[in-house]
C-alpha cells in the first residue's frame, strides 16, 4: 500500500496560490467534524492530514497547520508535491510534525503512517474526466475508515468554491456531500458555482444530468426568493437554500452553515458506491 520511493502518479499543478485561499475550506472542516482532527484511537494515533498539491510554496500547508493545530497541537501534517523544486523550497519550513515530500496520488507515506484527512484543491481540475476515478481510487488506499477527503476547485482568492466531501468506509470512498461555499463578497449568483465545480460534475451541467437539474432548481429558488435581497445577500442565500430544500433536495438547513455561506447538499443516501454520481 505504501509507495514511498516510487514514481509519483500525476502532473504538476500551475502552483500559484494566494494567501488564505483555502481558509474557508479549513474552517469548514473545523466546524463540520473537528473530532476527525483530534482522534487518537487505534491507528488514528499517528494518522496525518495531507495537503495534496500545495503549489509553488508551502503557504497553504503552513496555514492549515496553524488552523488545525489549534484543535490538535500534535497533528502530523504532510504537504505533497509532484515537483521536486517545490518540495526543496518547502523543506526549510519542516519540523518534527510538519513534512514536505515528493509524491502524487500515490502518497509518499512512511510504513507506520496512515491518513485521516486529505485536502486536494485545484488539483484534479487540470485532468481529463477519465482520470478522476483512478485518482480517487489510488488515494483511498491510504485513508483510515472514517477518514475524509475534501476535493474541489476554488476561484483565485477562495471567495467561491465547490467540493466533493467523501468518506472512507470498508469498500472505499462513499460520497457524503457536495459543498458550495461563498463569503458573499461577490454577491450571490448561482451560476458562479458552476464554474468551479469538481471534475466529476463540471462537464455534466447539461439537460438530462442530475447536476443540471440541481442547478436549475437552485436558480428557480433564487428567483422565487429574490425579494429577500432587501435584507442583504446573506439572507437571500439562506432563503434560496431553504426554498431549494422544499423542492426535495437534501440541503442541510442549519443556520450555522447557511449564515456562513456554506450550502451542503447531502448525498449519503443518493450516491452509488462506485463514485459515479452522473450515470
Amino acid at each position: 500500500m505504501k509507495t514511498s520511493g516510487k514514481k509519483p502518479i500525476g502532473l504538476p499543478t500551475r502552483g500559484k496560490t494566494a494567501s488564505n485561499r483555502l481558509r474557508r475550506v479549513d474552517n469548514f472542516i473545523l466546524l463540520y467534524e473537528p473530532s476527525l482532527l483530534t482522534r487518537t484511537d487505534g491507528l488514528f494515533q499517528r494518522s496525518i492530514f495531507v495537503d495534496l498539491g500545495y503549489g509553488f510554496d508551502a503557504r497553504t500547508t503552513l496555514e492549515s497547520a496553524f488552523r488545525f493545530r489549534r484543535a490538535n497541537p500534535d497533528l502530523p501534517i504532510l504537504g505533497v508535491e509532484i515537483d521536486k523544486e517545490r518540495v526543496d523550497a518547502a523543506n526549510p519550513f519542516a519540523d518534527e510534525i510538519t513534512h514536505f515530500r515528493l509524491g502524487g496520488f500515490n502518497l509518499p507515506l512512511q510504513p507506520d503512517e496512515s491518513v485521516r484527512l486529505i485536502r486536494a484543491f485545484n488539483v484534479l481540475r487540470q485532468y481529463e474526466e477519465k482520470d478522476f476515478l483512478p485518482a480517487y481510487e489510488t488515494l483511498a488506499q491510504y485513508v483510515l475508515p472514517g477518514g475524509l477527503m475534501i476535493e474541489g476547485t476554488s476561484n483565485p482568492f477562495g471567495s467561491i468554491w465547490t467540493a466533493n466531501l467523501v468518506r472512507k468506509d470498508e469498500k472505499g470512498w462513499k460520497f457524503e456531500a457536495l459543498i458550495f461555499s461563498t463569503n458573499f463578497r461577490m454577491g450571490f449568483d448561482v451560476t458562479d458555482f458552476q464554474t468551479v465545480l469538481p471534475k466529476n460534475y463540471i462537464h455534466h451541467v447539461v439537460q438530462g444530468e442530475p447536476i443540471y437539474d440541481f442547478f436549475e432548481a437552485w436558480k428557480r429558488s433564487a428567483a422565487e426568493t429574490s425579494s429577500a435581497k432587501i435584507f442583504g445577500t446573506k439572507q437571500w442565500f439562506i432563503a434560496a437554500a431553504e426554498r431549494l430544500s422544499s423542492k426535495g433536495y437534501k440541503i442541510d438547513p442549519h443556520k450555522k452553515w447557511l449564515s456562513k455561506g456554506w450550502l451542503i447538499w447531502n448525498l449519503t443516501d443518493q450516491a452509488p458506491d462506485n463514485l459515479r454520481l452522473n450515470n
